[in-house]
Order: C-alpha cells, then sequence, then structure tokens
C-alpha cells in the first residue's frame, strides 16, 4: 500500500508536470491505436474528421482515406472508421466539402491498383510527388462521384475555404511545385505561386482571405541544382522549408518564418493572427518536431508541444475548441504515429 501511493503520487506529480509543459492543452484524447495515421481535418459540424492511415491490422498497406466518428474514437480504442477511398493505390490529403457529406483527397488508384513503390536513398529523407496523384471526391460511402484534376503531373494537398467557393492545392504542371486554385466545382484552374521550390500544405485563413503554406526556396547554385535533379524523378527534399502566407490570388506573399530545418504544417487559429505549425528548428536531430505558435507578422514564437519526439498537422474544430494533431507520443516504443484531441486554452 506504502508503495502504491508513493506511484501515484508520482503519478499526480507527472501529470501536473506534463500540464504544465504544455498549456495550451486540456484533457488529451487519443483517437487511434496503431500504424501511422495523420492529417486529420474537422467536419463542418466538428463530429467527424477524415484522415489518412496505413494500419497494417486494417490490411493496409499504404495511406488510405477514414471518415472517423470523433465520440466513438474517444470511446472505444478497437473502432474501425469506414474507409472512404478505394482502397487502391496511394492516397493524401484528405478535406471535407462544405455539404459535409462528400471528402476530397489526392489519391493515384486511377493509376496503380498496389502501392506506388516509395523511393529511398541513404542519408536522404524524400517525399514522392507521384505524377499519377488526381484530386478526386467521395461520398461517405466511399463511392468516386466526381474527379476535379485530370492534368498530367502530381495534383494533391487540398483545401477548401471556409467561404466554400475555392480550393486551393498543389501542382508540377506547369513545372514546378506551385499553389494554385480553383473553384468548388473544379473550374477556373490557375496558378498563384511562382518562386522555384515547392510550395504546398496550403489552407486558407478563417475569413477566407488569404492562405498559410510551406515552402522550400533553393537559393545557392547547389541547392537550386539538386531540387531540380529531384523534381526531374518526382522527389523533394523537405528538410529545409519556411512558413509562407499571401492573398488568395497570390498577392502579397509574405515569409514569416526565418527558422531554418523544416517548418511546415501551418494552421491559422480561428482568430486568424496567428499560425500554428510543426517545426525541427530548435532539434539536436532532424526528427524531433514540436508544435509552435507564431503572430502572423512573425513575431512571438512560442512552444505548444514537447512530449514526444513528433507533433504534426494541427487543425481547430470549426467552433476552435478543439485542436486534432499526430504525435508518436504514447505509442509503447513503437514508430507508430497516432492522433490526439484536446481542448484549446489560448
Amino acid at each position: 500500500m506504502k508503495n502504491f501511493i508513493l506511484f501515484s503520487l508520482m503519478g499526480l506529480s507527472f501529470c501536473s508536470f506534463s500540464q504544465i509543459k504544455e498549456p495550451h492543452l486540456k484533457n488529451l484524447k487519443q483517437l487511434t491505436h496503431g500504424g501511422d495515421n495523420a492529417e486529420a481535418y474537422f467536419s463542418p459540424n466538428g463530429k467527424f474528421v477524415s484522415f489518412q492511415s496505413n494500419y497494417v491490422k486494417w490490411g493496409l498497406h499504404c495511406d488510405q482515406i477514414f471518415a472517423m466518428d470523433l465520440k466513438k474514437a474517444a470511446k472505444d480504442s478497437t473502432y474501425r472508421p469506414p474507409l472512404i477511398s478505394t482502397g487502391k493505390g496511394r492516397t493524401t490529403c484528405s478535406y471535407y466539402m462544405p455539404d459535409g457529406k462528400h471528402i476530397l483527397f489526392g489519391s493515384t488508384h486511377a493509376a496503380f491498383d498496389s502501392c506506388p513503390p516509395v523511393a529511398y536513398m541513404k542519408g536522404k529523407y524524400l517525399w514522392d510527388i507521384y505524377p499519377e496523384y488526381d484530386i478526386f471526391i467521395s461520398d461517405l460511402n466511399g463511392t468516386i462521384t466526381k474527379q476535379l484534376t485530370n492534368t498530367p503531373g502530381y495534383d494533391a494537398e487540398a483545401t477548401i475555404s471556409p467561404k466554400g467557393d475555392k480550393i486551393v492545392f498543389t501542382s508540377d504542371r506547369s513545372g514546378d511545385m506551385e499553389l494554385w486554385t480553383m473553384e468548388i466545382d473544379g473550374s477556373n484552374q490557375k496558378q498563384i505561386t511562382f518562386g522555384l521550390g515547392y510550395d504546398g500544405g496550403a489552407f486558407f485563413s478563417p475569413d477566407g482571405k488569404k492562405l498559410v503554406f510551406r515552402a522550400s526556396r533553393p537559393q545557392t547554385e547547389v541547392e537550386i541544382t539538386e531540387y531540380k535533379d529531384f523534381f526531374k524523378k518526382h522527389l523533394v527534399a523537405p528538410t529545409n522549408m519556411e512558413i509562407y502566407t499571401c492573398n488568395v490570388d497570390g498577392s502579397d506573399l509574405k515569409q514569416i518564418t526565418h527558422l531554418g530545418k523544416a517548418n511546415w504544417a501551418p494552421y491559422f487559429l480561428p482568430s486568424g493572427d496567428k499560425i500554428i505549425f510543426s517545426s525541427n528548428h530548435n532539434s539536436d536531430k532532424g526528427y524531433d518536431f514540436n508544435l509552435f505558435l507564431i503572430n502572423a507578422d512573425g513575431t512571438g514564437l512560442t512552444q505548444v508541444t514537447s512530449e514526444s519526439k513528433f507533433n504534426a498537422f494541427p487543425m481547430f474544430s470549426p467552433n476552435g475548441k478543439k485542436l486534432i494533431f499526430s504525435s508518436n507520443r504514447n505509442n509503447g516504443g513503437t514508430r507508430d504515429t497516432n492522433l490526439f484531441i484536446a481542448d484549446w486554452v489560448d
């Protein structure tokens, strides 16, 4: 009994310390329990999220898209959300349509039945930018209802304006990885960024007037040559990226962070005057990402998470009260990355 009391006191002390280290997060709950689960984005009513997973116990070999009932996931660790994508090829970057009854995502299923190969280069972390990616819309039963892009090259990373009128996405159709916009029905596809480098992972501001995104901007001859060589092989080395903002038409482009290393997965706070993002800028090792806050003018950098070695893909619920993100905390020493949700404390 004495040892039990001692351990209990130690546990209480640890919990209090954890809350102090992550004061913006309260009532943290784990939603998935195995595999790599990422890019969870809320439905318009805040009751569901779409996300991608490669969980082997669900019979997956690479990322597929699911729609999660948040209440069920919080109560039942064995809950398996319904599959939204076709189960073929590889998918990425899902997002709810304004009606809450359809989900868009990038997929290679039209070209591949099985998972496309993953690039590997010793000593180099790389992202594949498969030219077979296109953007599709599915209903909640997993039936494809529309294809939004059909241009040779990579089209993915699509998100939707809170106003419900526009979609922003990344495409390499013009010869580089640039941001494009289109109307909600896929019409009027227009390039809005033009700088050499990878522009991607864009999200709209709460009022729908601005975009925040990650971008690499190779400067030296060596950096430019490497970027172009990788691009020819449909690859990106995402180890040197900063956060940028611009208006929806691409004007008023501003670099928000100047931190070095990889700064990515940005998202506007509900107030619109701050940005949350993932970064390894203060890490001695490359694989050590935490969430940070920064004012939209680039001032006031503060750290949000401190638990585990990977925290990324933050998104706020429509009412601004919840934050969902991916983390490899509480994974039992495995390499699993799971989804977590918490009450947000300003």
